[in-house]
This record gives C-alpha cells, sequence and structure tokens, in this order.
C-alpha cells in the first residue's frame, strides 16, 4: 500500500490533483521558489566557511602575524611574548623581507613577502607543500602554490629583482600557507644575504591566542603584544580574520540578500499552501460530505487532501532542486580554487536536507486545514455543501453601499469579507511579493551606487596619460599559468603590475613616456581647463601585510576623485594615508595610527587619516600623497572641464599637444559593472520575479475560489442586466482593496528589510556602507512600489475575472 492509499483513495487524490489544475501550479511554483533560494542560500553559506576553516585548523594557522623591527627589539625578546598570557602557541622570530621578483622570461612579479624559515613545521602556521621540498640552502625558494604554472615550475630560476647582479633563486617547491603569512619561503641564510644588498628585514612572529573569534579580541591581543616590546618595535599585524573574509568573500557576501529571498519564499510557500487546501477544503464540503458517507474514515479524508497538496510540491521541490544548484554554479565559482586544487560545489546534505525539510514544511501547512476536514460530520458537510455561512460579511456590503460608486464595485470591495481567513492569505500573498519588489529594487539600486563609487576616475570629463599604447607591442607572458584555464593570480596581484613602471623584459615595447611637467603645462595653458590633479598606481609595502600593497599616490587637489568615507577625512597634504576597512582590520589599526610604507627604497611613516569605502576584494589599495615619494611621478591627470567647454573637443586639443610627446587624452567612458554585481542584480531580480509570480498565483487562486461558488450569484446579476465590463469590475475590485492594504504594509517591511540586509552584506566583505548605498529609495519610487500591490493583485485576479464575464447567464444559472 503507498503512503496515500491506493484504489478509490487513490482515485480520488488524483481526481483532486487533476481537477484542481490551480491549486496544482500554485502549490508547485510557490515550493519550487523556496526550494531554489534555499539550496542556493545553503550552498554559499558552506562555501563561506570552507575550505578556510579545515585549512586553517589543520594547520594551526596564525591568528596573529606580526612584524618587528630588529634594531628596536631582540629574537630573544620575541621569543619570550610567546608565554604572554592569552598565548596559546608562536611560532618564530622568522627574518622577513620584500623582493619583486623576475622570471626567467623577463616578466617582473609583483613585491612578495620572503620569511626565512628552517623548515614547514612548527607550533603555529604549518605550511603545507603541495609539490616539490623545502628549501634548505641558499639559492633555494618556496613559493606560493598559486604561482605554479607552465612559466613557474619546480626547477625554474628567478632573479630577486631586474637589476643585472640580482641574486638568482632556484624554485625547489610550492607550498600553501592558509593563514597567508608568507608569499615566498628560503632559508633564513637567504633572508640574510639578501639584507646586504639593501633589502630591509623585518623579524616575523606567528601567534595562536586563547581567545581570536572577534575583532575586539584581536586588537587587544595587537595592544598586549606592543606593550610588551614598545609601541616602536611593533611595525604592523595582519589578522587571521580578515584572511578568512578574503578567502570566503565571494560567497559570503550573497548569502544575506538569498537568505532574506529564501525566508520570504518558504513563508510566502506556507501562506500558498495553507490558503490553496483551506480553500479546497471550503469548497469541497459536499464532496467531503459524500465521501464519509459511502465509507471514507476521517483519517484517509486528511490523507487525500495533504496528499493533494505534497504532489505537486514534489514536483516544485525537484524544480527548485535543479534551479538551486544551477543559481548556485556562478556564485560558488567565485570562491574555487582559493587553496590550490580545491573545488566547490553545492554540497550532497544540502540537496538532501533541503527538499526533505520541504516536505515536512507543505505537509504541516496542508495537514492543518486537512485535519478540517476530516473532522467534518457527513450530514452536515452534505447540508451545508459549498455555500458559505448566512449573515457572513452582510456588514461590510452594507457600509460599501453607501459609497458613491457603481453597485457591482461596492459589490466586489464587500467580497473579501465573506471570507476573512482566504482573505487575509490573499493579503499576505500581496504583501511578501511587494515586499520583495521594494527589497529588490532596493538591492539593485544600492548594487549600481557600489559599482559607480568604485570608479572614481571615471568622474573626471578628460583623462590624459603620460604614456598611449602601442597596438603592435605584444603583451607580456601571463605571471602564473600562462593560459585561460590556469590557477587564479597570485596574492596581491589582482590588479597586475603598474602599467607605468618597466620590468627587464617590458623595457624594449614601452613607449617612452611624457615629462609630466610638460603634460601639466599643456594642461594649464589650454582654456578650457577649470581643474585638475595628478594620480599614479604603484606597488608598496605595508610593515606587517604580506606582499605587496597598491597605492595611489595623488598630486594637487584630489577631492574630485575621493572614495566615499565611512570615517575621517580624505587627504590633505604630505603625511596622510587613506585606507579601506578591511585594512583597519587587517593590520589591527584604527584612525590616527601610524603605519610604513615602502616604495622602492623610500620609506615614509604615515598617519591614517581617512576610512574609505573599498569593495576591491582581497586587493587592499591605500591612497597617500605623492610627496611622500620623491620617485613617484604622476602617469595620469584627471581634468574637469569649464561649464560649456565640450570634453570631447577638449580632449582632441591636448592629445594634438601631449601625442608628440608620448602621451594621450581621452574623454570619460561607460564603465562595465563588476561581474559579481551583476550576477547579484541578476539573481536578486529573478528571485523577485518567481516572488511574484507566486504571489499573483495565490491571488488567482483565491479569485478562482471566489468565482467557482458565486457563479450562480454572478449568473442572477447577469440576468437582471449586469454587463461583462460590469462583471470585471466587480470581480477586480475584490481584490483592489487588498492590493491597496498590501502595497501599504509591504512597502515599508522591503525599505526596512534592504536597510537590515545591506550592512550584513558589507560586514561580510569587511566594510561599512555609506549613505550613498543605503539611501536609495525616493519618495516617488516608494509611491509607485506602493501601486505594486494593487498591481500584483490585479493580475492575478485578470484571468478569472475574464472568464467571469464571458461565462454565458444561462451556464451560470445551473451551475453548483
Amino acid at each position: 500500500m503507498s503512503l496515500f492509499g491506493t484504489g478509490a483513495l487513490g482515485r480520488v487524490v488524483r481526481s483532486g490533483v487533476g481537477r484542481r489544475r490551480v491549486q496544482t501550479v500554485v502549490i508547485a511554483v510557490a515550493t519550487m521558489m523556496a526550494v531554489a533560494s534555499a539550496v542556493v542560500a545553503g550552498s554559499l553559506m558552506v562555501a563561506a566557511s570552507a575550505p578556510f576553516d579545515k585549512a586553517f585548523e589543520k594547520q594551526q594557522g596564525s591568528h596573529i602575524t606580526a612584524q618587528f623591527d630588529p634594531d628596536e627589539v631582540s629574537a630573544t625578546q620575541l621569543a619570550k611574548t610567546g608565554e604572554l598570557p592569552g598565548v596559546a602557541a608562536s611560532a618564530g622570530p622568522y627574518p622577513s623581507t620584500t623582493f619583486r621578483p623576475v622570471d626567467r622570461s623577463g616578466f617582473q612579479l609583483p613585491t612578495l613577502t620572503l620569511v626565512g624559515r628552517p623548515g614547514p613545521d612548527g607550533a603555529v602556521d604549518r605550511v603545507d607543500l603541495t609539490s616539490g621540498r623545502w628549501a634548505h640552502k641558499p639559492g633555494e625558494m618556496v613559493l606560493d602554490a598559486s604561482f605554479e604554472g607552465p612559466a613557474i615550475e619546480i626547477g625554474s630560476s628567478m632573479k630577486t629583482s631586474n637589476a643585472t647582479d640580482a641574486p638568482t633563486l632556484s624554485i625547489v617547491g610550492f607550498a600553501v600557507s592558509a593563514g597567508r603569512s608568507a608569499d615566498a619561503w628560503a632559508a633564513p641564510a637567504q633572508v640574510d644575504a639578501l639584507r646586504s644588498r639593501g633589502h630591509p628585514v623585518s623579524s616575523q612572529m606567528l601567534y595562536r591566542f586563547d581567545s581570536a573569534g572577534t575583532k575586539q579580541q584581536i586588537l587587544a591581543a595587537r595592544k598586549k603584544l606592543a606593550a610588551s616590546v614598545g609601541s616602536e618595535a611593533l611595525l604592523g599585524t595582519q589578522s587571521w580574520l580578515d584572511t578568512k573574509r578574503a578567502a570566503d568573500q565571494g560567497a559570503a557576501a550573497t548569502v544575506p540578500f538569498v537568505m532574506a529571498f529564501g525566508a520570504l519564499g518558504i513563508v510566502m510557500s506556507v501562506i500558498i499552501v495553507s490558503s490553496v487546501i483551506s480553500g479546497a477544503v471550503g469548497t469541497s464540503l459536499r464532496r467531503i460530505g459524500i465521501l464519509k458517507a459511502i465509507g471514507f474514515t476521517p483519517r484517509e479524508v486528511v490523507r487525500a487532501y495533504v496528499a493533494q497538496a505534497l504532489i505537486p510540491a514534489v514536483v516544485g521541490i525537484a524544480l527548485g532542486v535543479v534551479l538551486g544548484n544551477l543559481l548556485a554554479v556562478p556564485l560558488l565559482s567565485d570562491t574555487e580554487a582559493v587553496y590550490g586544487g580545491v573545488s566547490l560545489s553545492v554540497a550532497w546534505w544540502v540537496d538532501v536536507a533541503v527538499p526533505a525539510a520541504a516536505l515536512v514544511v507543505v505537509g504541516i501547512a496542508a495537514l492543518i486545514p486537512a485535519l478540517r476536514a476530516g473532522r467534518l460530520r457527513s450530514v452536515e458537510a452534505i447540508a451545508v455543501g459549498r455555500a458559505p455561512r448566512t449573515g457572513r460579511g452582510q456588514w461590510a456590503h452594507r457600509v460599501m453601499g453607501m459609497l458613491p460608486l457603481p453597485r457591482p464595485v461596492t459589490y466586489g470591495l464587500a467580497t473579501p469579507f465573506t471570507h476573512p481567513v482566504r482573505a487575509l492569505a490573499m493579503l499576505l500573498a500581496v504583501v511578501f511579493g511587494t515586499v520583495a519588489a521594494t527589497f529588490a529594487v532596493g538591492l539593485t539600486s544600492s548594487l549600481n551606487a557600489i559599482g559607480t563609487s568604485q570608479d572614481p576616475d571615471n568622474r573626471a570629463a578628460v583623462t590624459v596619460t603620460t604614456t598611449r599604447p602601442i597596438e603592435a607591442a605584444p603583451p607580456p607572458p601571463p605571471p602564473v599559468g600562462g593560459d585561460a584555464g590556469g590557477p587564479p593570480p597570485p596574492r596581491g596581484s589582482e590588479s597586475g603590475p603598474p602599467a607605468v613602471e618597466s620590468g627587464a623584459a617590458s623595457t624594449s615595447t614601452r613607449p617612452e613616456a611624457a615629462d609630466p611637467a610638460k603634460v601639466r603645462s599643456a594642461l594649464t595653458s589650454q582654456p578650457g581647463t577649470k581643474s585638475y590633479y595628478g594620480k599614479a598606481q604603484i606597488e608598496v609595502t605595508v610593515a606587517g601585510v604580506s606582499g605587496s600593497v597598491q597605492a595611489s599616490l595623488y598630486e594637487g587637489d584630489s577631492r574630485p576623485g575621493r572614495y566615499e568615507m565611512l570615517s575621517g577625512h580624505w587627504i590633505t597634504g604630505a603625511g596622510q594615508v587613506v585606507v579601506p576597512s578591511r585594512f583597519l582590520e587587517r593590520t589591527s589599526t584604527k584612525l590616527g595610527d601610524r603605519v610604513r610604507v615602502t616604495y622602492e627604497e623610500e620609506t615614509a611613516d604615515l598617519r591614517i587619516v581617512g576610512e574609505s569605502f573599498d569593495t576591491s576584494g582581497s586587493r587592499l589599495e591605500v591612497h597617500a600623497d605623492m610627496g611622500d615619494f620623491r620617485s613617484a611621478e604622476p602617469s595620469t591627470f584627471l581634468v574637469e572641464t569649464k561649464p560649456g567647454v565640450s570634453a570631447d573637443e577638449y580632449a582632441r586639443n591636448v592629445a594634438a599637444v601631449v601625442q608628440p610627446l608620448g602621451g594621450d587624452a581621452t574623454t570619460a567612458s561607460e564603465s562595465g559593472q563588476d561581474g559579481v554585481i551583476l550576477i547579484m542584480a541578476a539573481m536578486a531580480v529573478l528571485l523577485t520575479l518567481m516572488l511574484i509570480t507566486v504571489a499573483g498565483l495565490g491571488v488567482l487562486n483565491s479569485v478562482v475560489l471566489d468565482t467557482r461558488e458565486r457563479i450562480h450569484d454572478l449568473g442572477v446579476c447577469k440576468a437582471i442586466g449586469m454587463s461583462p465590463r460590469q462583471t470585471l469590475s466587480l470581480v477586480l475590485a475584490s481584490v483592489a482593496l487588498i492590493g491597496v492594504i498590501g502595497g501599504l504594509l509591504g512597502v515599508p517591511v522591503g525599505y526596512a528589510l534592504h536597510h537590515v540586509v545591506m550592512p550584513m552584506m558589507g560586514r561580510a566583505v569587511g566594510t561599512g556602507l555609506p549613505s550613498l548605498v543605503l539611501d536609495v529609495y525616493g519618495p516617488f519610487q516608494l509611491l509607485l512600489l506602493g501601486g505594486g500591490g494593487v498591481l500584483i493583485a490585479m493580475l492575478g485576479a485578470l484571468i478569472p475575472a475574464g472568464r467571469a464575464a464571458r461565462a454565458r447567464t444561462v451556464t451560470a444559472l445551473r451551475t453548483e
């Protein structure tokens, strides 16, 4: 015997599913939406904790990676810091330096952090060798596994700089450090040898603490370390929390809004299923009475109506699992291969747990109204039939009849009060549909604002560069992999080397750069110039941060090109630096602290004066004044033209002057949106359309039930002269009030949901959000969204209203 029975009971179930096609479709679509959202949310939550957590615990990763000045504190004193209260384990000190290697093809890689360690093991940060062996003597080096590819392999040699007499290191292995403690490792003697060639060396210590799960605990631990050796000795620190966020953020940023849509879908599916089964019971009282009269037990009746919900739900759940897996693919791909060959996909248990939970939810939602059917007495059910209770809603008809509106309209406005439970379910469907629409509009607007804010250079009318591309020049070989299918670029190299810097292999094809002084003169002499500022993008190293950091240096008044600020202020002169939120967390610093920044052979101690809004992912970008580094020259000038001056004409005039010098001038172009932003916006639109469709189907189902119940009444109305147009207005009016109330309730809830979820998404990627991103709703926009509730209700009622208007009077009068 099957779960729902065979024979007569099976025929009843199949008959109910086939006869109530609208209910079947509504339940299937509602459960599909809920399951798809839940699968995506579950898979992203798994991806947001794997593989980092497992790799970090396996390697006993460092909670704080600290850099100390060896001239201020001895190795013995540093070793004693491992005995401080709260320190669970420590390793080091290890000599550490930075260098910018050149591979065998002559391509200069980004700046790397090289640490001298006698072996991969230790109490903290047990580095995993993925291939080869450890470096045991000078001249050998182990690289991070993200560099491995056809161009860089075991046995390859790399020079430590592009100088002709730079030492050469042979790659003997590739390794992975989950805590990102370094980009390369060598024997301690090798690092000491580089010190003699002008490379500054610091002492690296690795710490694990008893409590290091929050930002406040990390800050307290850093303060304890600084107090033990002196603030001047501690050059910088790197927090494991920021490293984890950088590894997880491809999925983590998407989790909050997908969970919000999933919660809306689950709640709506419960409402829809309960409403559908309740309506089926309410409109089938006579059928239920007949089933009991011919021998069906109350338990069999309950099973029959639960089955009529579960059968379409199973179809919807299966489709939801497939759709959820498809939607998760582009989001999971953003976090793949973070640690070598790790590949992410939807966890098998998510595809099992979500459908199982959905079946339970649907079953419970259907069971409650089905129990009502089981408790009905046969005689009462047969006698009552489908007629509503006498007198229900009469007060509403009297009140609505006093309105100065056509009688069909007032009749329709009073109709929902005849079935208050059904009207409430319809109202909730409209409310949730409006919530989804309001939230989605705010989400996509915020995502667009984020994309715009991350390209401040595009605000300038004209961009003047000191170099221009040469089409015939061959591109440099790829730094990693060698082809599109290779591994991702190494950490710290997302933006690639600066275009104006010369490497060992690029000097023969790089065009001659225009003299910045002559470009300034050309801009000053142009009559249409209102203002301009110079900018250079270079790679620097920051004490305490592994690898290189991108720095934007500004000359002149750079306020027109500033990033949105979360706290503090934009740079106003030399000695200042503006950093993103993630820099503060990674280095455990705050506004007012000083950081040591090195560019080539120049070092500057800069004071943090501002926290910028930056969503550039694992790459860190700091902003400083060009006066802090004498060797830096602007490679770009951003120009604002005077009012009434054509930017295109201005660019042509400037280009005519600077092109013979080696430069170029162009107008601002439309910047493309980031791929992750486009994926999230597209997913938000898709999930919203699905929710609105479900809401509309919920309205459709309720109106279908109402028109079927009142088909005889509609026939009487038609017989006494009601036209098809009046019939249409009557049915649409029955949902108009629900649409208005649903819109008024849904818009504030969607607005509030947006202001809760967006900050959660920001925290997931390690940043706060400025008002530019949060305050995206306008009064007129909110008014239109409120009207969306009426639109959802009207569209849902349109099909049954049209069928009622087209129904023949004789047919309607004969129908019961």
